[in-house]
């Protein structure tokens, strides 16, 4: 029933999901570009977006996708299924290693957590590796545990390669990652000795056999190109990927130096208390976790190298066994180093509201470890047996479940708010035109868009708006009434309940946001509409029409015009900007003079750009262009009228 109840959520929550809606602008369609140039190029070495190389990420996530694409084709779907996939086996994951540790409510509690908290489900939206790196650095940790708590050392093999995997997929951080939670582990679990067991020598081996290659071919085929553009101010001799990759994505990105400038940090307070929402609705149980570590946390640190019956604030039903409770303190330390070290990390670095996830796994497997112990045991004790400090009672899980229970019906009430005040309102299929454009933090954090939400887009959400006002409403209130009967289990399935049917409310919100979030109306308008000898222009980053330039990729098969000065002045905030100066770029950039004397000349041209561009273009332009189609805040111009092909 367990896993039917898993498999129903994953089904609704996730993999319903894949469908729509369409490959969002930005980050989105720019990665599936690069797994486009993959699923189409022998060259799966160099990975290239619109004909410019970017190799300032590893190319896992992309060659996954480029492997579904050349099976279900070039689609969303496509594109977000390994997503999915990586979010599945983080289900498993969790389930197998907190079972393991707490029993087996706890595993079904951890995976509920996955399936369930806010921030995983956000997160997957859109083509980022947090999830399918967090399921390799997970993996790697649970292997190493394992291996070394049951005394199988060649399951450290298993944990060598995933980490490669994992450097395939995020870069040098997953190393970093793994070390900064194992190498703590195992001096304060008093295994430093055992470090022969870790096979460091073949192990290391394996390692660079994985992980190595890409980096070195890479390397190789893109190479220092001296003064081969220009001495560009950051970019300089042109730095081939050495410098790119390693210095300046892995160290200046750490420092906020990175070239271009295109990230931001959240501010401390908003960093910390965002981990709080990413983690909603299971950090409702944060407390307990965090009073069960206060109150016994000396006594873990002083039996953790014992084989004592100690139960670290968590409990495994039935069980005395001492390796069972020793991996059940050690589990606990282990993912509380790793969770610990990467939000600490992430507070100093750069910053986006997704660079955490990998964090949030292991405290949803502590937080469903703490809930299923003081279920288990009712009004019993919570903390250590045999000695430990005051217990934590199930008044901590209905405390929370009320606080759950008032959160969803304030909330119910904004949302009924909203549809009132929107009642007389016409339904407006582009929710973009009615939305405020604030530009919170230039948009270089994920979630700048939400500032712009204005009262009238809720004619546009009136279904998901009505659909997670009741949830919230009705939902947590009956997983309260259950809490108070003592009937815990179903409490806490409420609460997994009540998020999924909202998560599913919230990604119906995120379809009818497709207009502002994506292009794909003004791609299908030139596909309709154009020839494919035609050329399609940005006015702006490649990245505001990134979603145009995949869907009209098979329709033009050749890239898109950019109007800016390649490696210019007017590009050096662009994502591209490294491959705009490589010598073999090609020849796609038109300067404003350029631009204008080639409109209306040839055959049709497509003028693209957001409302932040459109001044400029018509700058250029004037009265000589013809408007087609404007959606959201983008417009798309042709150079001739419509009945006219040259």
């Amino acid at each position: 029933m367990a896993w039917l109840l898993l498999g129903a959520i994953f089904l609704a929550v996730q993999f319903a999901s894949l469908f729509a809606p369409a490959l969002l602008d930005d980050v989105d369609a720019e990665h599936a570009q690069a797994a486009q140039h993959f699923a189409e190029s022998s060259d799966w070495v160099t990975a290239k977006i619109n004909g410019l190389r970017y190799i300032e990420k590893p190319p896992l996530p992309w060659w996954l996708v480029a492997v579904v694409y050349r099976v279900a084709g070039q689609n969303a779907f496509a594109t977000h299924l390994p997503n999915a996939l990586a979010m599945l086996g983080l289900a498993w994951l969790t389930w197998t290693w907190a079972g393991r540790a707490w029993g087996p409510r706890a595993g079904l509690y951890a995976a509920l957590g996955v399936l369930t908290s806010i921030g995983p489900f956000l997160f997957t939206r859109f083509i980022i590796p947090e999830a399918i790196l967090s399921f390799f650095l997970l993996t790697a940790l649970y292997g190493l545990l394992t291996g070394l708590e049951f005394n199988r050392p060649n399951r450290l093999y298993w944990t060598w390669t995933v980490l490669a995997f994992a450097t395939l997929t995020k870069g040098l951080i997953a190393p970093v990652f793994f070390a900064g939670a194992a190498v703590p582990f195992l001096l304060l679990t008093g295994q430093r000795r055992r470090w022969r067991e870790l096979r460091p020598v073949s192990g290391l081996l394996l390692f660079l056999a994985i992980a190595a290659p890409w980096h070195i071919l890479v390397g190789l085929a893109n190479p220092d190109q001296g003064n081969a553009v220009g001495n560009h101010p950051t970019v300089g001799n042109v730095h081939g990927f050495f410098w790119f990759y390693f210095i300046n994505e892995h160290v200046l990105r750490f420092f906020g130096r990175r070239y271009p400038h295109d990230y931001n940090k959240l501010p401390f307070a908003a960093y910390w208390g965002l981990q709080f929402v990413w983690l909603f609705p299971w950090s409702l149980f944060l407390p307990a976790l965090l009073v069960t570590a206060w109150k016994n946390g000396r006594q873990w640190l002083r039996k953790v190298r014992e084989n004592a019956t100690v139960t670290a604030g968590f409990n495994i039903a039935g069980s005395g066994e001492i390796a069972a409770r020793r991996f059940r303190i050690r589990s606990a330390l282990l993912l509380s180093l790793f969770a610990g070290f990467t939000l600490v990390f992430f507070s100093i670095s750069t910053n986006l509201e997704y660079y955490t996830f990998p964090a949030w796994i292991p405290l949803l497997m502590l937080i469903a470890g703490v809930v299923a112990g003081i279920e288990e045991r009712g009004d019993a004790t919570a903390g250590v047996r045999g000695g430990g400090q005051a217990p934590l009672s199930t008044a901590w899980l209905t405390r929370a479940q009320a606080v759950f229970a008032v959160v969803g019906a304030l909330a119910a009430g904004v949302l009924a708010w909203g549809l009132w005040d929107s009642r007389n309102l016409p339904f407006v299929p582009d929710v973009g035109t009615l939305l405020a454009h604030r530009d919170v933090a230039g948009y270089t954090l994920a979630m700048s868009h939400l500032f712009d939400l204005t009262g009238p887009a809720f004619a546009a959400l009136r279904l998901p708006a009505l659909l997670a006002a009741v949830t919230l409403l009705l939902g947590p209130a009956a997983a309260w009434v259950l809490r108070l009967k003592g009937k815990q289990m179903a409490a806490t399935i409420g609460v997994a309940l009540t998020s999924a049917i909202f998560l599913v409310a919230a990604h119906v919100a995120l379809v009818r946001f497709e207009p502002m979030l994506s292009s794909k109306q003004l791609a299908d308008t030139i596909m309709q509409k154009g020839s494919p000898a035609d050329s399609f222009i940005v006015v702006g980053d490649q990245s505001d029409a990134a979603s145009v330039i995949f869907y009209t990729h098979s329709f033009f098969l050749k890239p898109a015009l950019l109007a800016y000065p390649r490696c210019g002045q007017n590009g050096e905030g662009t994502t591209l900007l490294w491959g705009s100066c490589y010598p073999d770029a090609p020849d796609i950039f038109l300067s404003d003079d350029r631009l204008s004397k080639s409109w209306g000349t040839g055959e049709r041209k497509w003028l693209f750009a957001q409302d932040t561009n459109r001044a400029h273009a018509e700058q250029i332009l004037g009265s000589r262009l013809y408007p087609v189609q404007t959606v959201a805040d983008k417009t798309l111009w042709t150079d001739r009228p419509l009945q006219q092909r040259r």
